[in-house]
């Protein structure tokens, strides 16, 4: 393909892109293709000879897309909200037309120099310290592929500096904490490592935030049981429930037996930007004691996958445990120490460009937009979770938190099923429907149905139908079972609720 050639399928690709926007919410929520299609309809090796691009491009329209969940799509309320902005699809594409590794500042000095100073927006819009700034030369923020990259290069960091004070403690003594509610990252990073877990419990009288009581609890136990506990991962928006640990009183535990504390917010840890959210996800706390912190911008925040960030309060934690440097890569601004090698602060050695999508969606939004983002998502989630307070047909499982409402169905009067198994069969229902997709958890034992919002295009409109859907789905699941509510729930709509 020379120049001219991209040109014309760079505006074919532009349009088509747009045009799958105006048309997204038309579209199924989940895909209707079965298992191995996509194997059935490729040759099982590549052409031998090169094929135009034009029948590439059609076929990615015919092939690919049909087998896309669209996450874009205003009833997707699985997982978490995903960003997908403009800006951020042109950061990508202006990202991959150049070379740019970013191992070292000389491969590519704009590609370290944007991301520090991207970081540093990023901290500043959601309240960080100053601690965890670039521009501090002490701390500093890295772009990392996501939470999970980021949870283990600070455990990574933890364990090294833990090995650097304790030399005569071996491996097979260290422990690692997380929480019943904390994201599976957690417990992976232990697997790679090598290490000890202890997953500590939560309950729902808590709202499933870890006490410091409990942390303290365990500490002494582990202990005088000869382990050497040396980090926790801390959650503020768990991925379960939208828990937020008792950062108030573990921060004080972790400090006192010397644990390195990482806060991983990746799903929740956008709503600092509103600070009106900074008090309840004890942003004080993770100010002055918090070692690394962690925020997925691909989630909520607005910025393309993958963007998630890891900031760090001491940047020596994270090269000494990481970085190596051969002859090949030495330069005179490195060995001057006046630029950042950012290939010593995660586990790789070259990376992508992302900063420059921060820089688009951050110059475009602008603070006030990004912050009207967040608290759209928050009311729309406050509405939500209203007209399942006053159901007769689900409940909440816990309290709302932020863009997160965790239901279940409510306990029949008269029972001829059990009101988990209830749960369960309208969460059946709702998985076999296409117009929309939500996901399911378990809290202590519980079956649940999780509904999470915050996506760009969901509107009130939106999730009016969702709880009607909702309802009508629950209904039917009663009459299965011949369940009778007093009185069934009104449905709701836009006009309504405007009155």
């Amino acid at each position: 393909m020379d120049i001219e050639q991209f040109r014309k399928a760079g505006h074919q690709a532009i349009d088509r892109i747009c045009d799958f926007n105006y048309s997204v919410e038309k579209m199924d929520v989940v895909s209707s293709v079965e298992p191995g299609y996509l194997r059935k309809a490729l040759p099982s090796e590549p052409p031998e000879q090169g094929e135009d691009f034009s029948k590439i491009a059609d076929d990615y329209q015919q092939l690919i897309v049909p087998g896309l969940t669209q996450w874009q799509h205003p009833s997707f309320f699985a997982y978490f909200p995903a960003a997908c902005t403009f800006e951020g699809v042109l950061g990508d594409l202006y990202a991959s037309s150049v070379t740019n590794p970013g191992f070292n500042w000389s491969s590519s000095p704009a590609c370290t120099e944007l991301e520090a100073i991207m970081t540093d927006w990023a901290a500043k819009l959601l309240g960080l310290d100053k601690a965890f700034l670039n521009s501090n030369e002490t701390g500093g923020g890295v772009v990392q592929t996501s939470a999970s990259d980021s949870v283990l290069t600070a455990t990574v960091a933890a364990r090294s500096l833990y090995s650097k004070l304790h030399p005569d403690v071996s491996q097979d003594k260290l422990l690692f904490y997380t929480t019943s509610q904390t994201h599976s990252v957690g417990a992976k990073a232990a697997l790679i490592l090598g290490i000890k877990v202890r997953s500590l419990e939560v309950n729902l009288s808590d709202n499933f935030g870890l006490r410091g009581e409990t942390l303290r609890n365990a500490l002494e136990e582990d202990i005088r049981a000869g382990l050497h506990p040396f980090i926790i991962v801390a959650t503020i928006g768990t991925t379960s429930s939208g828990a937020i640990d008792h950062l108030n009183e573990i921060c004080v535990v972790a400090q006192e037996y010397s644990l390195w504390m990482h806060v991983d917010a990746a799903w929740a840890g956008v709503t600092l930007s509103c600070p009106e959210n900074r008090e309840i996800c004890h942003l004080s706390f993770v100010n002055r004691y918090v070692q690394s912190f962690c925020v997925n911008f691909h989630k909520w925040g607005l910025v393309n996958f993958d963007a998630s960030i890891l900031w760090v309060r001491n940047r020596e934690y994270l090269t000494d445990a990481l970085d190596v440097t051969p002859p090949f890569l030495r330069t005179a601004q490195s060995d001057a120490g006046t630029v950042i090698d950012y290939r010593n602060w995660h586990l790789g050695l070259g990376r992508r460009f992302r900063s420059l999508k921060f820089w688009f969606v951050l110059r475009s939004y602008g603070v006030e937009g990004f912050r009207q983002h967040i608290r759209k998502g928050i009311e729309l989630n406050k509405l939500f979770s209203s007209w399942v307070s006053s159901s007769t047909l689900v409940e909440l499982a816990t309290s709302p938190s932020f863009g997160l409402t965790v239901l279940r169905m409510k306990a029949p009067k008269h029972p001829t099923a059990s009101q988990d198994f209830l749960t369960r069969k309208l969460f059946e229902c709702l998985s076999a429907r296409k117009d929309i997709m939500v996901t399911q958890t378990v809290l202590q034992g519980i079956f649940c149905i999780r509904f999470a919002f915050g996506a760009e295009r969901t509107e009130e409109r939106h999730i009016v139908a969702a709880f009607n859907l909702l309802c009508d789905e629950a209904r039917k699941v009663n009459e299965e079972f011949k369940i009778r509510n007093a009185e069934h729930d009104k449905v709701i709509t836009v006009k309504s609720l405007r009155n």
